[in-house]
């Protein structure tokens, strides 16, 4: 007498519930990377105990050797107010100082008195202590 059951178990394992969830996180890790934008230029930053992340809209770099960088384009003192403007179209928007610590506080000044001219938020980049 042989008895066959009508019910049979399926040893096989679906992979495609794991898969959707891999690539989920993926695209969660590659939106969310691109909020914080390094500036790529070197510049040795001053520290500081409070420190916090901005989404920056337009990066402003001063060198050591006084020269100025929008956004990793290199700029003169004299086109500096122009070329912020375009960058900002006029709707304000935030402008991130990477300003090198030996520099003179005279020119972060004059960059931020020409951000705040144009009616963006003034942020200056530190590295936590």
């Amino acid at each position: 007498m042989r008895l066959n059951s009508k019910n049979k178990v399926d040893a096989g394992f679906s992979m495609a519930s794991m898969t959707d969830l891999i690539f989920l996180l993926l695209v969660f890790f590659m939106l969310t990377s691109s909020f914080v934008t390094p500036s790529g230029l070197p510049v040795n930053l001053p520290s500081s105990k409070a420190s916090t992340i901005e989404v920056q809209k337009v990066s402003v770099t001063v060198t050591k050797d006084l020269q100025y960088y929008i956004d990793e384009k290199k700029v003169t003192k004299a086109t500096l107010e122009g070329e912020l403007k375009s960058r900002l179209n006029g709707a304000g928007g935030s402008v991130v100082l990477h300003i090198d610590q030996s520099v003179p506080s005279e020119h972060l000044v004059y960059v931020a008195g020409i951000a705040t001219h144009l009616e963006a938020k003034v942020v200056v980049a530190t590295k936590p202590k």
